[in-house]
């Protein structure tokens, strides 16, 4: 588990689904229960990539392209 993930997860607001799998990883179970419906993981492995896919889909939008520019002259060259 990338401890940026865990921690991004761990600030969002109490109850949001990020932060009921957080807590369910920290806590060491694989059973999670969110908006009245109960999902049962194979392994912490398996929450933590549930996790990391979680904060992907949610910071895609904030993620800026990576884009360089680069410029070259001979003016001035000799």
């Amino acid at each position: 588990m990338d401890p940026t993930v865990l921690a991004w997860a761990l600030a969002q607001p109490a109850g949001s689904r990020a932060a009921v799998l957080a807590a369910a990883f920290t806590g060491g179970t694989t059973r999670v229960t969110f908006d009245g419906r109960t999902v049962e993981y194979r392994s912490l492995d398996e929450l933590g990539r549930a996790l990391s896919v979680l904060h992907a889909a949610e910071n895609t939008a904030a993620r800026r392209p990576n884009v360089t520019f680069a410029s070259f002259s001979r003016a001035g060259t000799k």
